[in-house]
C-alpha cells in the first residue's frame, strides 16, 4: 500500500480546475505532515494555505513550472492548481529546519494522493511577490510553494538512459520521469 502511494506520488503540474479542494482535506494532510520526524524536534515549519481564486491566480503569476519544458510556461487556464499550501520556516522559533521540510512535504502529498488528490514542489518563484501576495511576515522565510488539484495528466517512470535526468512529454502529453537503476544507487551491501 505505502509503495503504490510513493508510485503515485509524483509531481502533477496540471489540473481539473473544478475540482475544488476542501479547507478540512488540507488540514488533514497538513497534519500528516506536522506528525513526521523535527530535527531536534525543532517543529519550526508553518503552513500559508490558500484556497481564494483570486489570491490563486496571484501565487500563480510568482512561479516558474517544468524547468526542462522549455517551450511550456505552465498550466493554462482550467488546469492551474486549486490550491496551494504555503511551506514557511518560523525564524523565530530556529533558522535551521534542517531536512523538516521534506519530510512534512513528502507526508502532506501523500496524503493529498491517498484522498484522491496531487501535487507539485515548487521552488522556483518569485520570493518578494509571494510575500507581497500573502502578507507574509519577515520572521518567515518561504521555503517552497506547493501547488495542489486533482491531477489532470499521467506520469510515469521510465529507466534513465545514458545519464538523462531530464523529464519530458510524449505525442499525447504523458510526462515522463527517467529514475536511475537501483543498483546504480547502492554503493555498497558490506
Amino acid at each position: 500500500m505505502l509503495k503504490e502511494l510513493v508510485l503515485k506520488n509524483r509531481s502533477y503540474r496540471r489540473f481539473y480546475g473544478e475540482e475544488q479542494i476542501s479547507l478540512e482535506n488540507i488540514r488533514q494532510w497538513i497534519d500528516l505532515a506536522r506528525m513526521g520526524a523535527s530535527g531536534r524536534n525543532g517543529q519550526t515549519i508553518k503552513y500559508q494555505i490558500v484556497l481564494s481564486e483570486k489570491k490563486r491566480e496571484e501565487v500563480f503569476e510568482t512561479l516558474a513550472w517544468a524547468g526542462y519544458l522549455s517551450d511550456w510556461d505552465g498550466p493554462v487556464e482550467g488546469e492551474r492548481p486549486t490550491a496551494y499550501v504555503i511551506m514557511l520556516n518560523d525564524e523565530d522559533l530556529g533558522k535551521n529546519y534542517f531536512s523538516d521540510d521534506g519530510i512534512a512535504v513528502q507526508n502532506l502529498l501523500l496524503g493529498a494522493v491517498e484522498s484522491g488528490y496531487g501535487g507539485c514542489i515548487i521552488r522556483a518563484f518569485k520570493e518578494k511577490q509571494v510575500r507581497e501576495v500573502l502578507q507574509i511576515p519577515l520572521n518567515y522565510k518561504i521555503i517552497q510553494v506547493v501547488a495542489l488539484g486533482k491531477p489532470k495528466e499521467e506520469v510515469v517512470i521510465d529507466e534513465m538512459k545514458n545519464g538523462d535526468i531530464k523529464y519530458w512529454r510524449d505525442e499525447n502529453q504523458i510526462h515522463h520521469v527517467p529514475k536511475r537503476n537501483l543498483d546504480d544507487l547502492i554503493i555498497g551491501d558490506l
